[in-house]
């Protein structure tokens, strides 16, 4: 990988062009390719994190045996915990090894109390959320149907479940629920498998790993010790879990097919890929094809990845595979797939074509050219600018942070947010304010700190301050629906509306919260209306089958959705 390329200003492309006489096609050749792949635009953020009170500092405890869970840090989540109507944040954290404890606070998990107006406090020992063992990803749904948000913290054989008391605080019921695992878990999602209104657990697993792990990857002769590459490294299956609608839950690995599929998991992204009223499944696996498990409707799962169409890229060739995302770019009402990657091997996007299938848009879209000096991690489908179409958000980073002495690339990165055209091709927007900011991003969150119509950005750095960053962009109208679902009463729906589809304006989005990176955003539903003031026709599916119509709507508020009685 090298560094990304400066932005040409949109003012030396049109003069490039207008020299270049029409007998030089090999100008205009060199023309388009430094110039069609970012774009002037209106999509604008700045960084909020000086003064935001968000001082989290992610510490992986990094050291010169390039421990392997050094590398695949940064899990976060944004999320309502105190119901006061604002978004809060959660941030995982590192341990010390090899014992892999949180021995000082330096390594605390934290969470950040939203007071308004981009800023926030730091509530983390009152919530009793600074965790155990070395944590990487977080997972938020209301498992017990209370109306309160919960929390699950994937970690290196440390995962938590964490119960909403309501007061403020979290109780540990990890041995009660049953769900404690001896695997390194990396990211999880809560989703109702099987129909039965509880949230179930899906836990992302990745590879067999012990701290006495000895492999020397690198340059001996210079002393150039560098983090292994996991085709050293055994697969691990993933893990399902069953809610039993008292506060336990059930491994249901085996029998609902998922543990048949060994592999190197990373980030998981969940939607109703076929539209036939469950949830479906992919799963980011490194540098090995990755899953896509379709939901039976019960909570049997099959994995079919390869004849999806969205195992692989187009070359036939496995990436190390970051993050994910699955959302409706295109309007037509399916969830495509966004995948972050390595640099060289750009960021995959799979158009849908209905019936679980995919077909590999890359590069007809544009993203192939715009991304392949990037390396990935978390991404995010959003409409930051309100047009009606959803852009492309991605926190980027290096895997290696050794490499500058290895090749002339960069180990840390600017964030990058691509801009939909219409639904046929992303650009690059070279005048973002992102790119201002170079650093090791890992995770990343989407989602409306402020509650003014915009879509912001929290993203973990490694070995760095988190960041902040207000999507300043100039104002176009909007409209988001909070949902609450009716729970088991329903016969299939749950309290958070996980699962929901929404129809607005020729567009579809989903209640999902799940996605990015080992990240969790469980918020506000949000369109882009462009110019158009008001919504005459909502439609609205809910995960028990039930469908709701809505009828002339506001635009630029948040919209509180009762699921109606059957």
């Amino acid at each position: 990988m090298r560094n990304a390329p400066s932005p040409a200003p949109s003012g030396v492309c049109d003069k490039m062009k207008a020299m270049a006489p029409r007998v030089f096609l090999c100008f205009l050749l060199l023309s388009a390719v430094l110039c069609a792949q970012q774009t002037p635009s209106l999509i604008r953020f700045e960084n909020r994190t000086p003064d935001s009170g968000v001082d989290f500092v992610l510490d992986n405890n990094v050291s010169e045996e390039r421990r392997y869970v050094e590398s695949v840090t940064g899990g976060m989540a944004a999320f309502d915990f105190d119901g006061d109507g604002l978004l809060d944040l959660f941030f995982t954290n590192g341990a010390e090894m090899p014992a892999a404890v949180k021995s000082s606070a330096k390594f605390h998990n934290r969470l950040y109390r939203n007071l308004g107006n981009f800023r926030f406090e730091d509530v983390t020992e009152k919530a009793g959320l600074a965790g155990e063992g070395f944590s990487f990803g977080a997972a938020v749904g209301d498992f017990d149907n209370d109306g309160l948000p919960d929390l699950f913290v994937a970690g290196y054989r440390a995962n938590r479940l964490y119960r909403n008391r309501g007061d403020g605080t979290f109780e540990d019921v990890t041995a009660k629920a049953g769900i404690s695992s001896h695997r390194w878990g990396v990211a999880a999602a809560f989703f109702d498998a099987d129909g039965d209104g509880h949230l179930d657990l899906f836990l992302v697993n990745y590879v067999q790993w012990t701290p006495d792990y000895a492999r020397y990857c690198g340059d001996r002769a210079r002393n150039l010790r560098v983090y292994c590459h996991p085709r050293y490294l055994r697969p691990e299956p993933n893990q399902l879990f069953r809610n039993n609608g008292d506060g336990s839950f059930t491994d249901v690995s085996k029998e609902s097919g998922i543990a048949l599929h060994p592999g190197k998991g990373m980030s998981i992204a969940v939607a109703d890929v076929d539209l036939d009223g469950d949830l479906d499944v992919f799963v980011t696996n490194d540098s090995e094809p990755d899953f896509l498990f379709l939901n039976d409707g019960k909570g049997g799962f099959t994995e079919s990845g390869l004849l999806a169409g969205v195992a692989m890229s187009m070359n036939g060739r496995a990436i190390s595979s970051m993050g994910a995302d699955m959302r409706d770019i295109d309007n037509d009402g399916l969830p495509e797939v966004a995948v972050s990657a390595l640099s060289g091997e750009t960021f995959p996007v799979f158009r849908n074509k209905g019936s679980g299938e995919y077909t590999d848009v890359t590069y007809a879209t544009g993203m192939a050219a715009a991304s392949q000096r990037y390396a990935g991690w978390g991404i995010a489908f959003a409409d930051f600018d309100n047009d009606g179409w959803k852009d492309l958000f991605t926190a980027n980073s290096h895997v290696n942070d050794r490499i500058a002495e290895t090749e002339s690339s960069a180990y840390k990165q600017p964030c990058t947010v691509f801009r939909n055209n219409k639904g046929e091709r992303f650009d690059l927007v070279a005048n973002s304010g992102l790119q201002s900011v170079a650093d090791a991003h890992h995770g990343a969150v989407v989602a409306d700190f402020d509650n003014n119509g915009r879509l912001d950005v929290a993203v973990s750095v490694v070995n760095g301050k988190a960041q902040l960053w207000r999507n300043v962009s100039p104002a176009a109208n909007w409209i988001a629906f909070r949902l609450q679902g009716r729970g088991p009463a329903s016969k299939g729906s749950n309290r958070d509306g996980i699962g929901a589809r929404i129809l607005v304006n020729g567009q579809t989005n989903h209640q999902t919260a799940a996605g990015s990176y080992a990240s969790s955003v469980l918020g506000p539903v949000h369109f882009g209306l462009g110019s158009a003031k008001s919504v005459q026709n909502v439609t609205i599916h809910w995960p028990s089958g039930l469908v709701q119509q809505l009828g002339n709507l506001a635009a630029g508020k948040v919209h509180q959705v009762v699921e109606p009685e059957p």
